[in-house]
């Protein structure tokens, strides 16, 4: 299926204008998801980009809007949540042109931009913010200790020092608050429904695998798919791999799936 993209300004977000780049497939039928999709980068890249993810997932039929989320604020925590709340807030209220008013609302987003994407959700439970409909997290980046056995695998994909500098910057201002490493929360009850998908050979496997744990102890629904090794999983947030990506009909199958699952509830 075709994928449109487009870049727009969002300028009656709360938080200041906010330039986007949006996916947006074939037809869906009525009521296209609609996904706020948070790159990743480490948590210090900025600028409108583009996002093989994003174009993925609209080849579904989907409207995925990918948002310069440092750019107005900082990349300083909390501000980045500021603004991707805002966003949230804006399209649940607005759509923006954006679907409809059968358009599920989801957020999602991989590695810094699933960070980014899990605290938008808990942030919208504890505002009473029924609007979102799910979270999309894949490889998200939410352990700032970095402890994990699976985190050993970062060196050889070159990020365990690039991840090491966007923890120091993301967290500079001095707060390690639940939003900022949702894997630290403890009380996650009440979420939306969530997808999280990883791969054996990634680095963030514990971390994407500990928090689908968590989820599913507090009564959340979780949908956990994990790759197998080799399909080049990790180039989604930049690690390198010698491997061809071939993991796209693994998202558009999750993500199709997940789509429906929520759509019934």
């Amino acid at each position: 299926m075709s994928v449109e993209i487009m870049d727009m300004t969002l300028d009656q977000v709360a938080a200041g204008p906010v330039q986007a780049r949006i996916y947006k497939g074939g037809e869906f039928g009525k009521g296209p998801p609609v996904l706020i999709y948070f790159h990743g980068g480490s948590f210090m890249e900025a600028g409108l980009r583009d996002s093989a993810v994003a174009a993925c997932i609209a080849s579904t039929g989907a409207i995925v809007v990918v948002p310069d989320y440092n750019t107005p604020l900082g990349g300083v925590f909390p501000k980045p949540l500021e603004v991707g709340f805002s966003l949230f807030s804006y399209l649940a209220k607005k759509r923006a042109g954006l679907g409809d008013r059968k358009s599920l609302l989801l957020v999602g987003g991989e590695e810094a931009g699933g960070n980014v994407a899990a605290a938008v959700a808990l942030k919208a439970r504890d505002y009473y913010a029924d609007e979102l409909d799910g979270q999309v997290l894949f490889s998200p980046l939410l352990d700032p200790f970095m402890g994990s056995q699976s985190m050993r695998k970062a060196d050889a994909i070159g990020m365990r020092e690039r991840w090491a500098d966007g923890w120091n910057h993301y967290l500079s201002a001095g707060r390690c608050h639940p939003y900022a490493a949702p894997s630290m929360c403890s009380r996650l009850s009440g979420m939306a429904p969530a997808l999280v998908m990883s791969a054996e050979d990634d680095p963030l496997l514990d971390e994407s695998v500990g928090y689908c744990q968590k989820l599913a102890a507090a009564g959340v629904k979780v949908r956990k798919d994990i790759l197998p090794e080799g399909t080049g999983w990790v180039s989604i947030y930049g690690g390198k791999t010698n491997q061809a990506p071939v993991w796209e009909e693994h998202v558009r199958c999750e993500f199709n799936g997940f789509v429906k699952e929520v759509a019934i509830q």
